[in-house]
């Protein structure tokens, strides 16, 4: 039996949590929930799971689940509330969901009280990898991978040493608008955000799902795989595949690949980082090869979609760069789905952030903050 605190329980991933948690009851205990607003789902899981502790964000919602709930369940709120939850004595493992750099303080401390932690939020090691991958060694706890690509290549390296590796090769739908001759490039400016909404493989939140039609998804996620696998930039590469089977695979020095194969479902990954270093048991996932039928690789459009290159460069970079790019995103995606600048103008955004900024190497948390902060209002503005 596992005890898991999980921030972030009413997002996408939250509730894929929260159903495998509920397909292995003798496997898996949640024992603290966090949301962010939405009360009234994390009151029906706190009813149905009776963690030990919750947290929501705001203190007005927290004081009516208090009152609703009773004291069988103590009811925080705030950043003190997800640190709290974070490092929960009786916690094994810590998933952070957290969409944003919210969940960087929680992850930090997590790992500085002993616990594993499994990472869905992206900005917490495209932020900030070099300190917390430092930390999880120091504490000697273990960072998992919820990202289907990241699991797929923890998976597929299975211990091997990086010296064994030759590249890391992380697999990408290509998006909504992956056909050039629909949507070639002077046709972006055309892009609504209801088409950039209609992902072609996969149910997620509307920022991953946005970053995923710009590719920023997928550059974030090389900066991630830096960092999880240590392993540098140049050794990660991007390849288009449409069918979205092959999760991610790894190439080793004397030429072979291994790759880990399902059909899409956040499920999979979720559960086997929870369930980790065994494999339980389930039926929700099933992938059948006939039906499938053909699997196809292409090389991405580099052209079409900068955001790998800018991504490779912040990960080359370093320092603050990869912090900066990832705020600069934020709000680049949050104006476009408020329709305050075009598709195209997402990219650009965060090129003239990243021109703009000058890099503190090997910085410390609060430089990182600082740099989050900056590029913020330098995006805004």
């Amino acid at each position: 039996m596992k005890n898991v605190v999980l921030l972030g329980s009413t997002g996408s991933i939250g509730t894929s949590t929260v159903k495998v948690a509920e397909d292995l009851p003798d496997q898996i205990r949640l024992i603290g929930l966090a949301a962010g607003g939405n009360s009234e789902l994390l009151l029906e899981q706190s009813r149905r799971h009776r963690p030990a502790a919750i947290s929501i964000s705001s203190p007005e919602k927290a004081k009516e689940l208090q009152d609703t709930l009773g004291f069988l369940t103590e009811v925080c709120s705030g950043n003190e509330g997800l640190l709290k939850l974070a490092t929960m004595p009786e916690a094994d493992i810590v998933l952070i969901a957290i969409v944003g750099t919210a969940g960087l303080q929680p992850a930090l401390a997590a790992i500085r009280a002993g616990k594993d932690i499994a990472v869905a939020s992206k900005e917490i090691l495209v932020m900030a990898g070099e300190i917390v991958m430092n930390e999880a060694r120091k504490h000697g706890v273990r960072v998992l991978a919820v990202d289907s690509e990241h699991s797929a290549i923890f998976q597929c390296l299975d211990g091997k040493p990086g010296a064994s590796v030759r590249k890391l090769w992380l697999t990408a739908s290509g998006g909504p608008f992956r056909d050039g001759k629909l949507w070639p490039k002077d046709k972006f400016s055309e892009i609504t955000v209801e088409c950039a909404l209609k992902h072609p493989s996969w149910v997620m939140g509307r920022k991953i799902t946005i970053d995923s039609a710009t590719l920023f998804n997928k550059g974030l996620e090389m900066i991630e795989a830096r960092w999880l696998f240590d392993i540098e930039m140049g050794r990660v590469v991007v390849v288009v595949h449409p069918q979205s089977i092959v999760h991610s695979m790894v190439e080793f020095v004397d030429g072979s690949l291994i790759a880990q194969l399902s059909t899409p479902d956040m499920c999979l990954p979720i559960q086997y980082a929870l369930t980790y270093p065994e494999r339980v048991a389930s039926g929700r996932v099933q992938t059948n090869f006939p039906k499938i039928g053909t699997l196809t690789f292409e090389e991405p459009d580099v052209e079409r979609f900068p955001a790998i290159e800018l991504a490779r460069r912040a990960g080359e970079a370093g320092g603050t760069l990869p912090a900066v790019l990832n705020a600069a995103n934020e709000i680049a995606v949050e104006a476009f789905v408020n329709r305050k600048i075009s598709f195209t103008q997402i990219t650009e955004t965060v090129r003239r952030t990243m021109d703009a900024h000058k890099i503190i190497l090997h910085p410390t948390l609060d430089e990182i903050l600082a740099a989050d902060t900056w590029a913020r209002q330098e995006a805004q503005r």
